[in-house]
């Protein structure tokens, strides 16, 4: 597998305020999330089924800041680490805040819209908002709360794509460091989430809004 772990940095520019802020703001959330997990998912995740009738549409803004574990965070945490201080060096502060907010609000929103497909046809809830699950029930697609960035960073990812295409990316295969221009690596980012299916839609979503 491989990991970005550097890339070529833009020279001068806007401080990279918000890249980094996000970094330590995701990291301070989830040692909370730690002793509150369940709680804090149900409550501050995006539930289509409450976006549906109306509810809680202040998730679609927290769920960005929740994940579903360590590996999840540090997946994210690392690409955005990578990929998003050049473009908000380059766009500015505010401009990058906007872009990173519609972009994972476009994915949460892209996920909304396809939750229900594929719902069983007896399945439960596991926040309590419907059908408690119990046993070997099915949680129902639309009651499933979504939590994490994924899709903000793939907008991001999207636009490093296009505004920075023959940048070097740093990546680590097993020990051996290596450098790829960005659009093979990204392409290939993008190849894989389409032929995995991870996330559903999400990552393709946040990517295609960059």
């Amino acid at each position: 597998m491989l990991f970005p772990i550097g890339d070529d940095q833009v020279k001068g520019g806007h401080f990279p305020l918000f890249s980094y802020g996000f970094i330590l703001l995701n990291l301070g959330i989830y040692l909370i999330q730690i002793q509150f997990s369940d709680e804090l998912i149900c409550s501050f995740g995006t539930i289509p089924s409450n976006i549906a009738s109306g509810r809680d549409f202040y998730t679609l803004l927290t769920s960005m800041f929740l994940h579903g574990g360590w590996m999840h965070l540090i997946g994210n945490m690392l690409f955005l680490w990578v990929f998003a201080d050049n473009i908000e060096a380059t766009v500015g502060n505010m401009r990058f805040l906007g872009f990173y907010l519609l972009g994972g609000l476009a994915a949460v929103l892209t996920h909304i819209y396809f939750a229900g497909d594929g719902a069983a046809e007896f399945c439960c809830s596991p926040c309590g908002n419907g059908v408690p699950c119990e046993g070997g029930m099915v949680a129902c697609n639309d009651a499933i709360p979504m939590v994490g960035a994924s899709g903000a960073i793939s907008a991001v990812m999207g636009a490093y794509l296009v505004m920075f295409p023959r940048s070097r990316v740093k990546l680590l295969f097993l020990v051996f460091p290596f450098r790829l221009p960005a659009f093979l690596f990204l392409g290939f980012w993008i190849g894989q989430q389409w032929f995995n299916g991870i996330a559903s839609l999400d990552p393709l979503t946040g990517a295609a809004d960059g």
